[in-house]
């Protein structure tokens, strides 16, 4: 089973920017596409970014496009999410997971956006 465990989140000001990571073990990291998925409060969980297993391809969800920005560092097995421009509809919890996503989650890291 991989283990994922996320860190970098915190409370920003509407326009202000974070770095997540997520740091994967328990599987051969450089063979997954990976993803940041986010849920808020009431709300299901949602796809943010997607990243090939090279780091070649990235994808991301409209909501998104041109605010963050996912990279990885194969020889580190760690994920990345920069967040720049960010708003209070991004604040939510977030989870790096394969993609799709297998059945076990880290635990997340909060995202608090102020307006």
């Amino acid at each position: 089973q991989p283990q994922m465990v996320e860190s970098g989140g915190g409370l920003v000001q509407d326009g202000g920017s974070l770095r997540l990571s997520c740091i994967v073990s328990g599987l051969s990291f450089t063979n997954y596409r990976m993803g940041w998925y986010r849920q808020a409060p009431g709300k299901g969980r949602e796809s943010v970014a997607f990243i090939s297993g090279s780091g070649a391809i990235t994808d991301y969800s409209e909501s998104v496009k041109d605010r963050f920005t996912i990279s990885r560092d194969n020889w580190k097995n760690t994920l990345y999410l920069q967040m720049n421009s960010l708003k209070p509809e991004d604040s939510a919890m977030y989870y790096c997971n394969l993609d799709p996503p297998g059945n076990s989650w880290g635990r997340g890291t909060q995202v608090t956006v102020s307006s």
